[in-house]
């Protein structure tokens, strides 16, 4: 079901005086029933629940979310544990939740993780005592036991990971494939001496960024040379750090694949610091497509993993466990998005 199929929902000064009475009996169904199909409770069948939804937006009538949370133990928030407020690509995300979201008359309570264990499991508990319906949990390290176990009590959407569980539906990008087509896309530019800054290790899709950038190489029949694999931490200093670790050590390179986007700006800088031009000298490709990508000097060559379409789906996703129906939506497939930053090989190492 899209965000659209979800009726906006009217303010309170619009239409004060609509009953939940009176959309029963606009929508021909009892009381209990119009209260159920509202609070997305199941057994109500889909015509009726249909019904509800179009006396709702035709009426313009607005729940009591305090008598809601009464009835039935629950808000009509959903919680998201993300893990950087500050990061460009949580922020995308956070931007195709909360409008899915809202579009569909539901609140949003965010709290940061910061890729802690302890503290994502206290964001779960501080969202759990405000009683939300459930929960959006944007990667993390929270063990795939303490996920599936949460499904049971609410409903649970977790993105980046493979895990299969009642009352929870998992989306994971194929990171694999698109580090792979990076790599190939330096490849087929006769670049042979190719760095690649991983993210952090303990990050499943940086292991499989680096499994990909090894399989291309492994096509090529080309050996992947331990002395250009340094890593990094998905933030701009690691980037700038590994570029200069190369360039003071005289490694010999002509590209550069770094596992985000952010990291790729960092070691951009570092280059042209030191006189090297991209892509002359040094070809750089992405992970991500953040939004300054397009407009970075220069515009950079990235894998997109079209990070805000993500968060729609995974609002999607939670917005039908909450109606008790299955998702069936998956991640979008990464896109690699060829810009300015990546070129032919030069004739000469750059370093």
């Amino acid at each position: 079901m899209k965000a659209a199929d979800y009726p906006a929902r009217s303010t309170a000064a619009e239409a004060p005086h609509v009953t939940l009475r009176e959309v029963a009996r606009a929508s021909g169904v009892s009381l209990a029933t119009a209260s159920r199909a509202i609070n997305n409770a199941p057994h109500v069948s889909p015509a009726k629940r249909a019904a509800v939804m179009a006396a709702v937006a035709r009426l313009g009538f607005v729940p009591n979310a305090v008598a809601q949370a009464l009835a039935d133990g629950r808000t009509r928030l959903v919680g998201l544990v993300a893990q950087y407020f500050e990061s460009p690509f949580y922020a995308l995300m956070l931007r195709g939740i909360e409008e899915t979201l809202t579009r569909a008359g539901h609140g949003l309570v965010v709290s940061s993780g910061h890729w802690d264990r302890d503290e994502e499991a206290r964001c779960v508990q501080t969202l759990r005592a405000r009683q939300v319906a459930g929960i959006i949990v944007l990667t993390g390290r929270l063990e795939d036991s303490f996920l599936t176990s949460l499904a049971a009590e609410l409903p649970v959407v977790v993105t980046g990971r493979e895990l299969q569980a009642p009352g929870l539906h998992a989306l994971r990008s194929d990171d694999f494939e698109g580090a792979r087509a990076a790599t190939r896309h330096l490849l087929e530019r006769g670049h042979t001496r190719i760095a690649h800054i991983t993210g952090d290790a303990g990050h499943p899709d940086a292991q499989e960024r680096e499994r990909g950038y090894r399989q291309a190489l492994r096509d090529a029949v080309i050996a992947a040379d331990p002395a250009l694999i340094l890593p990094g931490d998905y933030l701009e200093t690691s980037g700038a750090r590994a570029a200069g670790t190369w360039l003071q050590r005289g490694t010999r390179f002509t590209a550069i694949f770094a596992a985000n986007d952010q990291m790729a700006a960092g070691a951009t800088q570092v280059l042209q610091c030191h006189g090297l031009r991209v892509p002359e000298d040094v070809s750089i490709v992405g992970f991500d497509d953040l939004l300054a990508t397009a407009h970075a000097s220069p515009p950079r060559t990235t894998v997109s993993l079209s990070v805000a379409e993500l968060g729609r789906r995974a609002a999607l996703a939670m917005l039908d466990l909450l109606a008790a129906r299955q998702p069936e939506v998956t991640a979008p497939q990464p896109q690699l998005v060829v810009r300015c930053s990546t070129g032919l090989a030069p004739a000469a190492f750059c370093a």
